[in-house]
């Protein structure tokens, strides 16, 4: 890391290496009841399970 470095360069480059990691809504935001939403890459390798695993 380079000492000129700003804090939102620094953040910037943290978030091209590791994403976002954090949620759009918390918790106490979504209804109790509801399931979380899974997004099309999720719901592609849960069908890629062999039956053996499950």
């Amino acid at each position: 890391m380079s000492q000129t470095e700003s804090d939102w360069e620094r953040r910037r480059r943290l978030a091209a290496i590791f994403g976002d990691a954090l949620p759009d809504t918390t918790s106490d935001e979504r209804d109790p009841g509801s399931a979380p939403r899974e997004d099309a890459s999720e719901a592609w390798l849960k069908a890629q399970v062999p039956p053996h695993h499950g």
